[in-house]
């Protein structure tokens, strides 16, 4: 049986975690770092030692940073229709 067959272990906040799946290792190994160095960085900054407090706080800050992120794209896609609307009609004209 393959490794992503048995599952992936990965540590976050000092916790050991199996995700099962059809799933790139070297993916899942770097979600649980960027999930894992986030919940360090909020109970440092907040000083909270309550591991469901923190990962609450952690999941939130992760959740704004994709929305800011969904919001700036649909910004861009935007602008992208706009500049081929604008060169569509330059095309017509020639």
């Amino acid at each position: 049986m393959s490794p992503e067959r048995e599952g992936i272990k990965v540590e976050i906040y000092d916790q050991t975690y199996v995700m099962k799946g059809d799933l790139d290792s070297d993916y899942v190994h770097a979600l649980a770092r960027m999930v894992d160095a986030k919940m360090r960085s909020i109970a440092t900054r907040t000083r909270t030692v309550d591991t469901l407090r923190v990962a609450v706080l952690a999941a939130m800050n992760i959740a704004d940073e994709c929305q800011q992120l969904r919001s700036k794209m649909a910004q861009v896609e935007q602008k992208v229709a706009e500049c081929t609307d604008v060169l569509d009609d330059l095309l017509r004209v020639s």
